[in-house]
């Protein structure tokens, strides 16, 4: 049974959940004639708000608090990057959704044995990214063959990860600013 912080913690991790969800990623391009223009990456602060959750909470929460997300996203409410309803579940989207899964596994590693350092945090964090694309790929793969449309599947794995690995790996660096303030809260009883 849940006790009354537990509770506390899954709402405020479902809360930065979908408000991360609907945030997207813009840049600055500087160009020749010294003008800025403003570029969306297609990425979310998704992926990195559940890295930062594993780690501030525990697998057991940040899992429960996904879980309601999914179940909000596929029933209730389009909270997912592009939409929601039981429709998402045929788009190659869902894979990656999937994939968050395996991530907050290898991210709460860092959680056993005070491991929070930048090196586990960044072996860790890689891992559990490529991990992710690689659940969304295989999940991308069954949905090709299942329907048949294998030319598709290119097009797929280029705008669904290797357009968005790169940025997903990057957004790990200044996360690192964020490991000792971490460390030092969650560690000092």
């Amino acid at each position: 049974m849940l006790n009354f912080y537990k509770l506390i913690e899954i709402i405020v991790s479902l809360q930065s959940l979908i408000i991360s969800t609907m945030i997207p990623v813009y840049i600055y391009l500087p160009f020749f004639d010294k003008s800025r223009i403003l570029t969306e990456i297609p990425i979310t602060w998704q992926i990195p708000t559940i890295i930062l959750l594993t780690i501030i909470f525990n697998r057991k929460v940040v899992f429960t608090s996904f879980t309601i997300y999914i179940i909000l996203g596929l029933f209730i409410a389009p909270v997912f990057h592009q939409g929601g309803s039981l429709g998402y579940l045929l788009t190659p989207n869902f894979g990656y959704l999937i994939g968050t899964y395996p991530l907050i596994k290898i991210i709460d590693n860092l959680n056993k044995k005070n491991q929070i350092n930048i090196r586990n945090f960044l072996r860790n964090g890689f891992l559990a990214i490529i991990t992710m694309h690689l659940t969304g790929i295989f999940f991308n793969f069954i949905q090709i063959i299942y329907y048949r449309h294998f030319n598709i599947f290119l097009y797929n794995l280029g705008k669904y990860t290797i357009g968005k690995i790169g940025y997903h790996l990057i957004i790990l660096l200044p996360m690192i600013l964020l490991i000792k303030p971490i460390k030092y809260i969650k560690y000092s009883k």
